[in-house]
């Protein structure tokens, strides 16, 4: 935001006014995951009604070179609740009795993958297949296996894809945090009286949301959970061996523009004008972007363009900006506002 409002003070003082029509929005609940966006979208239609959005989010290609993106995985989320005595009980008392809620959780978390990172749901990734001329657009974009690997300091990779691009053209299913009980100095000898995990699908254009999350509701039950979506009742607890919380939650949905698309080639130009050269251009974003329900509720074609660096620690403690990629950001914002379209 900080860098948009600098190139509009800059392309002001050299006199530059683009030659179109200019609609900011500027979304403060991102990391909330923008739970008011969609319905302001829908009531505001005609108000935010644009021929092109400009997405300014999100980092660069790993070699901080200037970059287009051209689609963005959607999100949903679950919480995922098992459950063991009605409030936690002495591990001496009850061990070999009571079960254990986190041994249940981390049993039933571990059904839903392969050893190689794979959802073994059935039916997960239908829809998608990656043919010769999306391979071609993947495969352009200069990604190093080993130095991503190193940046990670991880031995090996997942094998949804056969490498980095091709793996975030799919649905994923990421554990993202779990809890039961306590540990470190809080820790006690106790049998949980609950488990949870928190749970991200990432979502792709080709799957419908609603399908995937019901494919693991299912998959739950399958495994002889008695799923419902809020606490047990003591008579539920009584009934039924395992129990299981589903909450679910459809954030935003997926979106793709062609590379070709009059934004596309606009905004090649622009970079290209003020960098001297092509921009890496990237089919799909890995992350999700809560501005999407413009592109799906409007109809309106967008491209992003990232302008931060990649090791920024993103949704990480000491999260940071780049200096130089603070100027360069700038310069992109500038050559786009004086960009003719």
């Amino acid at each position: 935001m900080a860098m948009f409002l600098a190139a509009l003070d800059a392309t002001k003082a050299e006199k530059i006014v683009p030659n179109y029509n200019i609609k900011v929005i500027m979304d403060f609940e991102e990391e909330l995951g923008s739970p008011r966006l969609p319905d302001a979208v829908v009531k505001n239609a005609e108000l935010l009604k644009a021929d092109i959005l400009i997405i300014y989010d999100g980092p660069q290609h790993i070699t901080n070179k200037p970059t287009l993106t051209f689609g963005a995985r959607g999100i949903a989320t679950i919480a995922l609740t098992t459950y063991g005595p009605v409030v936690p009980q002495h591990s001496g008392h009850f061990g070999n009795y009571a079960p254990n809620p986190a041994l249940r959780l981390s049993k039933l978390l571990a059904s839903m993958k392969d050893d190689e990172g794979r959802v073994t749901i059935p039916g997960f990734y239908d829809g998608i297949s990656i043919d010769s001329k999306t391979a071609k657009i993947l495969k352009a974009v200069p990604d190093d296996d080993v130095q991503i690997k190193k940046r990670l300091q991880i031995a090996e990779s997942d094998k949804v894809g056969n490498y980095y691009q091709e793996s975030i053209q799919y649905p994923s299913l990421n554990i993202r945090g779990m809890q039961s009980g306590w540990i470190d100095e809080k820790a006690r000898t106790i049998i949980p009286g609950w488990a949870r995990a928190e749970i991200d699908v990432r979502l792709v254009l080709e799957t419908d949301p609603v399908r995937l999350l019901n494919l693991i509701k299912e998959h739950i039950a399958a495994q002889g959970y008695f799923v419902i979506i809020r606490e047990p009742t003591e008579q539920e607890r009584l009934t039924h061996e395992k129990i299981a919380t589903f909450e679910s939650e459809i954030s935003y949905q997926s979106f793709r523009t062609d590379f070709d698309s009059e934004v596309g080639l606009w905004l090649r130009k622009a970079l290209k004008n003020a960098f001297g050269e092509e921009p890496i251009m990237i089919r799909t974003s890995g992350g999700s972007i809560p501005i999407s329900p413009f592109v799906t509720t409007l109809g309106i074609p967008a491209v992003t363009v990232p302008t931060v660096n990649r090791d920024n620690n993103q949704h990480s403690p000491n999260e940071n900006l780049r200096l130089g990629n603070y100027r360069e950001g700038i310069k992109t914002m500038i050559a786009i506002l004086k960009e003719k379209l």
